[in-house]
């Protein structure tokens, strides 16, 4: 564990640099497609207010640099992990939600829901900012 945790250790302090991030309330780390791995940050920045941070990974455990390497939303201007919650609810029922976690799918911030319905796992891509579904989600094979 101890070079996962030196991974999400180097993450924060990016995000502390670069997204103005003052203190963290909760952090993930996020792995789709072949080159896809993101850890997101959530906690307040400088204002006070709560942001979500997303901060690109490569293959190697080594974080990207660039200009879209690092991506800050303030939370109170998308939908929220509750709101999405709610959302999933209405839309599909009953279902066994295994983890609902900020994620980065087609080049798109998202909540990357992965869940299980009738003996069948499925992941579901929402838009961070507004909660709109992406795509048709991907049901695991048998």
């Amino acid at each position: 564990m101890k070079d996962q945790w030196a991974e999400r250790d180097l993450a924060v302090s990016i995000a502390e640099q670069q997204a103005q991030l003052t203190s963290v309330t909760k952090t993930q780390k996020s792995v789709w497609g072949e080159d896809s791995i993101y850890w997101t940050i959530e906690g307040l920045n400088n204002e006070n207010k709560p942001i979500m941070v997303w901060v690109q990974f490569g293959l190697d455990r080594k974080p990207i640099t660039g200009e879209n390497s690092v991506h800050t939303e303030l939370i109170d201007n998308s939908i929220s992990e509750d709101e999405m919650y709610a959302k999933i609810a209405s839309e599909l029922g009953n279902i066994e939600i295994i983890h609902l976690q900020p994620s980065y799918y087609n080049k798109t911030y998202v909540w990357q829901l992965f869940y299980k319905q009738e003996g069948k796992y499925v992941y579901r891509f929402y838009q961070f900012s507004d909660g709109t579904e992406i795509g048709n989600g991907y049901q695991l094979p048998d």
